[in-house]
């Protein structure tokens, strides 16, 4: 991933509306939801949705795919594994070995519990 591309996704993301979608298209997993759903659960009116959709698509964080007169949405995991390698390519000066333990142990400290999950 080249630094433009990076810098378009965190901005993309850098919106609360933006990163609850993205979170939520993550938390369904490949299936991903369909607009109408996802509009719904963030409470969104369909035209706010549809611009926030629109710009995580441009940053190629989410893919829609047309199902009749519906469009079911997924996060792109791949772009997201991308997005992760380029942040992390130099931690620890290069050696990730040395800091994946400790930053995997403080993403398991920090992860809510599954019934207290929430995409907000």
């Amino acid at each position: 991933m080249e630094i433009k591309d990076a810098t378009l996704a965190l901005s993309a993301l850098g919106q609360a509306t933006r990163l609850s979608v993205f979170r939520l298209l993550v938390e369904a997993g490949p299936e991903g939801r369909m607009a109408g759903d996802i509009a719904e659960a963030l409470s969104l009116p369909g035209a706010t949705l549809s611009f926030h959709l629109k710009e995580l698509s441009a940053a190629g964080l989410i893919r829609g795919e047309q199902l009749g007169r519906c469009i079911r949405y997924s996060a792109d995991f791949r772009r997201m594994a991308e997005l992760i390698a380029f942040l992390t390519r130099n931690c620890c000066g290069g050696d990730s070995a040395q800091c994946a333990p400790v930053a995997s142990r403080k993403a398991e400290a920090t992860a809510p519990s599954a019934r207290a999950r929430s995409i907000r």
